[in-house]
Parts: structure tokens; C-alpha cells; sequence
């Protein structure tokens, strides 16, 4: 960078700060985070809302899988919906509630972590980055009390622990750690039973994203707002897998194999009851 180009560069970017973009956002720009905006008025205000999430630690890491449907009240405001996300290199994060809002925190999120990063020169702990959503979330409490709320599932895999790890959220930012499998959205109750059953110690990577995949059926079995497989249309659940080596994303054709074979184990059975 040439000595011009730095003198046209405010004084806020050519002075040391913190490690965390979300403060320097707040101390130069807080208009800009999305807690930071100012009350539009009394009472909730209209938008998407994502649904289920789930997650499930496995053998080499962990599952984040979502459906694809947002809702507006009774009307599906899009059915193909992207709900889980890349955090960045060894963790994933799916989002539930307002839409716009919860995509916002997660690209705020995702550039907090590639700071952190650059700065420090080293990647957060698992934890760390945790606790760093949960600051996120509990900034928005605000948009929160208008019906804005915001409440992610993220999870990772702990290089140190050398194994998958899950953190849960409440609206004020409070953050907890899940146990082998945890989901959130209206489907989550009904999510949450299907994971009960089927969740064992020692599943391998293939019998897990089965098993994500079935509980978000179950989910949408009894939850309108949970949208099922649709192979008409070829839209199927978003499925990550966290593992020492990374994160990726469970091809389409591998999901539709996975919700072919559980359609004919539920043909005639269409609980799954065992």
C-alpha cells in the first residue's frame, strides 16, 4: 500500500485495536450491527422465521442439518431457504428465528472470526468462538423485544479435545453446551424425541446424516413450519459435517439416496415406530 493510499484511510483503520471486528464496528460504526439499529415502532414486526435446527456429535465430529422452509405466520415465505452455515474452518452455525436478522449476525459472525484470525495469528478456541455469538446475540435483545429474535445452534470441533462440541442460545445471549445432540425452531420438540430414539454412541459419519435426516422428517411430520424433503422439487435438508479435517457439506444426491431409503422404511409405517 502506497503512503497516499494509507493518508486517505480514516484514522480509525491505521490504529491498533482489539481482536474483535464487532467492537471495532461498535466504536466507529454501531449503526451498522444489527443490534444497533434504532425501535421502529411498538409491537412484533413482520418477517421470515427460519425453523429447525439439529445437531449430533458422532464418532469424528459433529452433524448441523436444517430444513429449508421459512415462514411469515401461516404463509411460507420461501421454500429453499439456506439456514446452516460455514462459521469458519472447524465449525458451523444454524440459525433460527427472524431470518434477515439471524443471516446478518452470522456474516458479522463469520468476518468476527476471520479478524480474529488475521490479528492474533492463531485460530479461537471452540469455546471462544461460542462465547463470541453469544455477544452477538445478546446485542440484539433490543430487536429481540420486537419480535426480531435471533437463536442460532453452533457447533464445532474442538482441536484440542479432538472431538464434536454443540452450544445452545437464548435471546439474551446465554450460552450452553448440548450433549450429544440438541436442536432448536418449532420443529425442535418433535426433533428433539426422533434424536432420543435414535442417537447412539459410536455412529459413523453415514449413520448420522441418516439420522439428522429423519429427525428433521419427524420434525416436519407434525410441524408446519418445518418443511420436508421435497424430491419434486429437488430441495432437500442442508446437512454440514464438522470433522478434524474441516467443514463440509453433504452432497444433494447423497440426501435424496438418504430420504429414498427412509420413504421405504416408513412406507406402511409412516410413524417409524420400532
Amino acid at each position: 500500500m502506497t503512503g497516499r493510499a494509507e493518508s486517505q484511510l480514516p484514522a480509525s483503520f491505521r490504529s491498533a485495536g482489539s481482536s474483535s471486528f464487532t467492537e471495532f464496528l461498535g466504536a466507529h460504526a454501531p449503526h451498522l450491527l444489527p443490534g444497533g439499529r434504532p425501535a421502529v415502532g411498538e409491537g412484533a414486526v413482520p418477517a421470515p422465521h427460519g425453523t429447525t435446527i439439529i445437531a449430533l456429535t458422532f464418532t469424528d465430529g459433529v452433524v448441523v442439518a436444517g430444513d429449508r422452509r421459512a415462514t411469515m405466520g401461516s404463509f411460507i415465505a420461501n421454500r429453499d431457504m439456506q439456514k446452516v452455515f460455514t462459521a469458519d474452518e472447524y465449525s458451523a452455525v444454524g440459525i433460527a428465528g427472524t431470518a434477515g436478522v439471524a443471516i446478518e449476525i452470522v456474516k458479522l459472525f463469520q468476518v468476527e472470526l476471520e479478524h480474529y484470525e488475521k490479528i492474533e495469528g492463531t485460530l479461537l478456541s471452540l469455546e471462544g468462538k461460542a462465547n463470541r455469538l453469544a455477544a452477538m446475540i445478546r446485542g440484539n435483545l433490543g430487536g429481540a423485544m420486537q419480535g426480531l429474535s435471533v437463536l442460532p445452534l453452533f457447533a464445532g470441533y474442538d482441536l484440542g479435545r479432538e472431538e464434536g462440541r454443540i452450544f445452545s442460545y437464548d435471546v439474551t445471549g446465554g450460552c450452553y453446551e448440548e450433549q450429544r445432540h440438541h436442536s432448536i425452531g418449532s420443529g425442535s420438540l418433535f426433533a428433539r424425541g426422533s434424536l432420543k430414539k435414535l442417537w447412539h454412541p459410536g455412529m459413523d459419519e453415514e449413520s448420522t446424516v441418516s439420522v439428522a435426516v429423519e429427525a428433521l422428517y419427524d420434525a416436519a411430520d407434525d410441524d408446519s413450519a418445518t418443511g420436508g424433503p421435497d424430491a419434486a422439487r429437488q430441495i432437500f435438508p442442508t446437512c454440514a459435517v464438522v470433522t478434524a479435517a474441516g467443514v463440509r457439506f453433504v452432497a444433494d444426491d447423497i440426501l435424496e439416496q438418504q430420504v429414498a431409503a427412509l420413504v421405504e422404511r416408513r412406507r406402511g409405517n409412516p410413524g417409524g415406530a420400532r
